[in-house]
């Protein structure tokens, strides 16, 4: 009987170096030096709003927001997060929105707006809940139903 040598192989494998990261914290700072975000939402709308200091400058999906929306309502209903904590002109606004309507779309960047203000400075909560900005309005389009024109419209009733 002839005896087999096994030969034992090792491999060195270089160790990968581990990628670094980093965690922003948000501390006590000035509110002049934060960036907010906030994601807004109502009806079919999903808006993503970042909120900056500056001159009260929006932007809307890369336009202004005199372009984007073309009823005053909704560039009116825009600016109440920053009415109702008193720092009218003081922030930039710049947002990406999808899906929805025009409204849908005002609701969901007003959403977004009062999240971010929320994030920036903590003193800003009480009057974004007092005013009730920072509560996503959870009413959408009823589905259609089979056997009718639309959600609850039926056809006219027939006696005969």
């Amino acid at each position: 009987m002839t005896k087999s040598k096994i030969k034992t192989t090792t491999t060195v494998t270089k160790a990968k170096p581990k990628a670094k990261i980093v965690k922003l914290s948000i501390g006590p700072k000035s509110a002049d030096s934060l960036v907010g975000y906030g994601t807004g939402r109502r009806k079919n709308a999903i808006a993503r709003v970042w909120v900056t200091p500056g001159k009260g400058q929006i932007v809307v999906n890369q336009k202004d927001v005199d372009l984007y929306f073309c009823r005053d309502t909704h560039k009116r209903t825009l600016i109440l997060p920053f009415v109702a904590t008193k720092t009218t002109g003081q922030y930039d606004i710049f947002c990406t929105v999808k899906g929805g309507g025009s409204s849908g779309q005002a609701g969901a960047i007003l959403h977004g707006v009062a999240r971010a203000l929320d994030k920036i400075a903590p003193e800003f909560h009480q009057a974004l809940r007092k005013t009730g900005l920072l509560t996503r309005d959870s009413r959408v389009v009823e589905r259609k139903k089979y056997g009718r024109h639309k959600a609850r419209k039926s056809t006219q009733f027939s006696k005969r």
